[in-house]
């Protein structure tokens, strides 16, 4: 799989807190773009809409620790999701035969791999930004 090259770098902050700060400010620029659901287009879709649906729940559930290795990379992976041609790793889900996973994989600008999840429901074909999360 051959990632996606960002120009963008992690959210700067040394705590959840002012990193959750500048994620939710980066997240109200995107949702004051339209008067509905928040989304942002893909390349890679053909201009399909990208919602974030699951993505703030899906954060609540990990660990603080996890959430701020996470939401250091928001920025980083919004771009990913908006610029990235690269081919995804596509797997069904194993726990719902109507839905397909994507994994986009991407490299920050000081050279950190990354992997940016979405999900897509087959009977709508609506697609939602899942989770963004370091490569260890």
């Amino acid at each position: 799989m051959i990632p996606y090259k960002t120009k963008i770098n992690k959210l700067p902050g040394s705590n959840l807190g002012e990193i959750s700060k500048s994620a939710w400010k980066i997240y109200h620029q995107i949702e004051k773009l339209t008067k509905r659901k928040p989304y942002v287009r893909s390349k890679y879709f053909k201009k399909d809409k990208i919602f974030f649906d699951f993505f703030w729940d899906h954060l609540k559930s990990k660990s603080p620790k996890e959430r701020f290795k996470r939401l250091k990379l928001f920025t980083a992976a919004i771009d990913t999701i908006k610029n990235s041609t690269c081919i995804p790793v596509i797997k069904n889900n194993p726990n719902k035969k109507s839905e397909i996973f994507y994994r986009f994989s991407g490299q920050l600008k000081t050279g950190e791999l990354f992997i940016v999840q979405i999900k897509e429901n087959k009977i709508s074909k609506r697609k939602y930004f899942m989770s963004c999360f370091p490569v260890e």
